[in-house]
Parts: C-alpha cells; sequence; structure tokens
C-alpha cells in the first residue's frame, strides 16, 4: 500500500495542482481526476467520487478529495462522511481560489454574476459555447445569461492575455468585467497542509 496522500480530484483542477505539486515538490501526493464534464450533471459527482475512492483504498491508505459541494447539495459530504475522507473546503472551486470571504464579498455586491477561472476560461468553447449547444442554438444565450450581470474573473495566473480574452467573453455576454487575481486560494493552502501533515504522520487513516 502507498505510503503517499491520492488526492481525487475535479478535471478543472487538474492543471492547478499538478503545478503546485511541481513547484512545491510535493512528491509525496499522487493525483487521480475526475472528468470536469461532471459539473454539467453534479447529481453524478458523489458517485463518480465514492467509486473513485472504493477503486483506491486497496492502493493508498490516505485519500483527499479535492472538490467543493459543487452543487450537491450536501450529497458529496454525506457519501465522502460513510467513506471517511476529507475535501477541500468551501462550496466549489470559485470559492476555494478566491477564499471564503472574498468570495462572499462578491456575491453580496451582485448576486448575478458569472464566474470564470482559467480552467473554464481555456475550456470555454468546449464547456460553455458547445457543451451548452449555444453553437448550434445561439438564440439561447439570451435565455441562458438573462439573470446575469456581470462576469468575474478569478484568476490563477496573471496573464494579459487571458485578460484580453476573459474581456472578450464578457463583451459577447453582454456583461461587465471585473478582474479579480486570486491565485490559487485555499487550494493551495489545503493542499500544503495535507502535505505537511502526511509527513508528520498525522493524515486520517481509513475508519477501522
Amino acid at each position: 500500500m502507498s505510503g503517499s496522500v491520492l488526492v481525487i480530484a475535479c478535471g478543472a483542477l487538474a492543471r492547478e495542482i499538478v503545478e503546485l505539486r511541481k513547484a512545491n515538490e510535493w512528491s509525496a501526493l499522487d493525483v487521480q481526476c475526475l472528468p470536469p464534464e461532471l459539473h454539467n450533471r453534479p447529481h453524478l459527482i458523489p458517485q463518480a467520487v465514492q467509486s473513485a475512492v472504493r477503486a483506491q483504498r486497496a492502493h493508498y491508505r490516505h485519500i483527499f478529495v479535492a472538490y467543493g459541494d459543487c452543487g450537491t447539495g450536501g450529497q458529496l459530504d454525506a457519501v465522502l462522511e460513510q467513506e471517511g475522507v476529507e475535501r477541500l473546503p468551501g462550496a466549489h472551486c470559485y470559492e476555494a481560489f478566491a477564499t471564503p470571504e472574498v468570495f462572499a464579498e462578491l456575491s453580496d455586491a451582485e448576486p448575478g454574476t458569472f464566474y470564470l477561472t482559467d480552467f473554464l476560461l481555456r475550456h470555454f468553447e468546449r464547456l460553455v459555447t458547445r457543451g451548452l449547444g449555444l453553437d448550434r442554438h445561439p438564440e439561447l444565450r439570451a435565455q441562458y445569461f438573462a439573470n446575469y450581470r456581470r462576469l468575474v474573473y478569478l484568476a490563477q495566473t496573471d496573464s494579459a492575455d487571458a485578460r484580453r480574452r476573459a474581456r472578450a467573453i464578457a463583451a459577447g455576454m453582454g456583461l461587465e468585467f471585473v478582474y479579480r487575481f486570486t491565485g490559487y486560494g485555499a487550494l493551495r493552502s489545503s493542499l500544503a497542509a495535507l502535505h505537511e501533515r502526511r509527513a508528520q504522520g498525522t493524515v486520517l487513516p481509513w475508519p477501522r
């Protein structure tokens, strides 16, 4: 059985986790990612995560889940409590990157906000335009985004080109554009704490 910690992560966090792992030399963290398309059907996330946990139980003593609640309405937490596994704090990756305090501030200022991260910006055409069928039915754009007033780009990396592309998406959606550089937020701090706990031998084992 491996002495490393397996991080079962949302595919939307894969690149960021791999970059953090490499930059910080967290060699004791292994990563397995689930398809980001699960976010289009969040009711499928708990079962997908549980299946991944159970499939790896024989190989890893310690497993951590890099998901927020992600629209599961508490069902993911119910599964993880049953399996004895911890997860990333917060409701979703937007809150994890921004921190709860900043995200609450943004949400209170304008509830009708569409959020972008680096991942969603890179895959906007696949996950939003094609994923929602807007390439085939552009007339649906007004219906999908009727209640949105602004787009907030929560950036993990500071890139002028990324800002330009995010601004263009906001303009195409007819939304006010807001830029907030967040870095990796709670994703970094959670993984750093996990790695430290593993080094100290205090990562929670499977319940006996």
